[in-house]
């Protein structure tokens, strides 16, 4: 069992917080898309929500009354926004649950193998803006790689996807797993960059 406070400084609490999880796919590309190797399936959120508006994150939200545990909740969002058919996923583990201070969420990420790929597309605007498949060999690249620093004071690992960062609670739980799964390539850790501005808007 890996220590808890290896993904994250932020732990739950002992009582209260919002129960959610993710998905972290993992696998072949969405059936759809010509190109080989690994890959994970994220998210581009609506530029148009209240909150973390364009963040690039993991399928996922809060669990609903009916759903059975944290893998139900991962499953049934993923499908919810992305189209995903849940039956063709393997789950491979439910990783140790962590907090998100602002939005009081208690996340649980849960690892899958896509065994069976499918098309995946955008199923509501208002919450997903893109659907992305991002290749594991672009993530671990030296050059993709580099450090998120925000106005808060926040420093954190970065990556480039194109024109979009992954930063925050997304990027720090990729990196750590991808530490564990032993793909991590030597990166400049010292390569800083300022959070682009449309991250930011939330704050005014």
């Amino acid at each position: 069992m890996v220590d808890p406070h290896w993904f994250s400084r932020f732990q739950p609490p002992d009582e209260g917080g919002r129960e959610s999880a993710v998905l972290m796919l993992f696998g072949p590309p969405p059936a759809d898309e010509g190109s080989g190797g690994e890959h994970v399936i994220l998210i581009e959120r609506s530029h148009t929500m209240r909150t973390q508006p364009a963040q690039i994150a993991f399928p996922g939200g809060s669990r609903d009354p009916e759903d059975e545990d944290s893998i139900a909740t991962a499953l049934r969002e993923a499908e919810e926004e992305t189209g995903l058919d849940p039956d063709g996923v393997d789950v491979v583990d439910v990783l140790p649950s962590l907090y998100l201070p602002p939005a009081n969420f208690v996340v649980a990420p849960v690892l899958g193998w896509w065994s069976r790929p499918t098309p995946l597309t955008v199923r509501d605007a208002a919450e997903v803006h893109e659907v992305l498949s991002v290749p594991i060999s672009h993530l671990v690249h030296p050059e993709t790689r580099f450090t998120v620093t925000h106005p808060s004071g926040f420093v954190g690992p970065g990556f480039e996807l194109d024109h979009l960062t992954l930063w925050g609670f997304t990027a720090g739980l990729l990196s750590r797993v991808l530490d564990l799964a032993g793909l991590t390539v030597d990166w400049d850790e010292s390569r800083r960059r300022p959070l682009p501005e449309i991250y930011l808007r939330e704050r005014r």
